[in-house]
Order: C-alpha cells, then structure tokens, then sequence
C-alpha cells in the first residue's frame, strides 16, 4: 500500500499537477514594485507614498486570480515574474476601457472595442484603419493574451514553461 501511495505522488508530480490547495501568494506590494507603471506618486516631494491607478477591488481580484492560476510549484523562479504579468495584462485591459464616467451607454460601449496595430492614417479629412489580426486570429489559441504585450510575455514564458526538458548537441 504505502509504495502505491508514492507511485500516485510521483505521477502527480509527472503531470505537473499542483499540490491539493495549492496557490500562489502574490500581493499588491509585489506588483507594485515589479510593475511601477500602474501607480503613482501621491506627492511630488515624496516618492515613497504611491496610490494603485487600478481600483483596488479590481486589482484585489486580478491578484487573487493569479494566485489561483499561476502555480509556485509549475513556475519555479520565473512565478513571481509570470505572476506579474497575469495582473499587469488584466490591469492593462481594464484601464484600456477605464473612465470616470460616461454621458451614455454608447460612450461607454466605444471603450470596448478592439484596436490593433494601425494600418493606414490619412492626415487630410483624417482617417484611421486598424489591422486586428493579430488580436483575433489569436482568440482561438490564446483568447485575449495577445492584446497586450504583458499578456504575450505570459504567454511565451508559459509555452516554455509547459515545453518540458530540452538538450542541445
């Protein structure tokens, strides 16, 4: 019984499956220091008090979100890093349709649409086309990921992560 009991253990750990109640213990300060860009200083003349430009119950679930899906025992040394750019994508997509208010619905809905890389901008009578390709071609493998450059980081780190072994000749 008891080998049968290590066999199950180590084809757990085969199959990179996390411990039981494992998650990961990524925290607001964290990414405040491995991610500066979403804060900002409170007083000019003090640089140490710094104020969250996500709303703290939006950042509270993007953290608990990555500690529940981005696991310490698959990451090894690149958790804290991959941690990082999980909330830092999630708080990019958030501010990118963020205001403080809206007149209507329909200015609030215009926040929500997709751009991509600019294609063609015409200066007189102005115009703007956006190529949107490289977001949604990648919504059947990735979903969202490829929509900001923290969550291609994730994505790249995450293919290697789940590659397994490798040698060189």
């Amino acid at each position: 019984m008891r080998s049968g009991m290590c066999f199950e253990r180590e084809k757990e750990a085969a199959a990179n499956v996390p411990y039981e109640g494992e998650r990961g213990t990524y925290t607001a300060e964290m990414f405040a220091e491995d991610f500066p860009q979403f804060s900002r200083n409170l007083k000019e003349d003090d640089k140490g008090i710094r104020e969250s430009l996500v709303p703290i119950s939006m950042l509270d679930m993007f953290l608990f979100q990555a500690n529940d899906s981005v696991i310490p025992s698959r990451w090894g040394s690149l958790w804290r890093y991959a941690a990082g750019l999980y909330v830092a994508h999630f708080s990019a997509m958030y501010l990118k349709t963020y205001a403080d208010s809206s007149v209507n619905a329909a200015q609030a809905a215009v926040r929500a649409n997709p751009t991509g890389v600019i294609r063609t901008a015409v200066m007189g009578n102005t115009s703007v086309s956006y190529d949107n390709s490289s977001i949604t071609s990648g919504i059947e493998k990735w979903g969202a990921w490829n929509s900001t450059q923290y969550g291609q980081q994730l994505v790249t780190l995450a293919r290697m992560v789940g590659m397994g072994g490798m040698y060189v000749i």
